[in-house]
């Protein structure tokens, strides 16, 4: 049995296509989901999704959004995603330190907070390159 899975962004699909299982970071925590899974509707947090596909795993960076499971049917709404394959590992790295800075510079609470989710993003990115190698 399979699952179907897709990922939709407010610019595009970004996956679409049967899956064996996935793991979702969700704002309570992770879920692992596989085929005849309860139906849920949970929020989904800035971090790894983590895909199987037979003996494959594949990681995909979510930037916070929802998911919908039910009927052997998961529907991941994201603000954006990026499958860990297509990040360039350079280019994340240097996101990264660029916003661990511009947070140790961020003056007042806006500044802070959106330092803070700047740097989580970054992190999730990178964090996708490296569950993949």
């Amino acid at each position: 049995m399979t699952l179907n899975l897709c990922v939709l962004t407010p610019n595009r699909i970004v996956w679409d296509s049967e899956v064996k299982e996935i793991i979702l970071s969700t704002n309570s925590g992770q879920i692992g989901v596989l085929p005849n899974h309860a139906p849920v509707a949970t929020a989904v947090d800035i971090g790894i999704l983590r895909i199987r596909l037979n003996d494959q795993w594949l990681t995909m960076a979510l930037m916070g959004g929802f998911a919908r499971i039910g009927n052997n049917e998961i529907t991941v709404l994201v603000n954006d995603a990026e499958k860990g394959s297509d990040i360039d590992p350079q280019e994340a790295q240097q996101t990264l330190e660029i916003a661990e800075a511009n947070l140790r510079e961020a003056e007042g609470k806006r500044q802070t907070i959106e330092a803070n989710l700047a740097l989580r993003r970054a992190r999730t990115r990178v964090e996708a390159i490296n569950v993949m190698s």
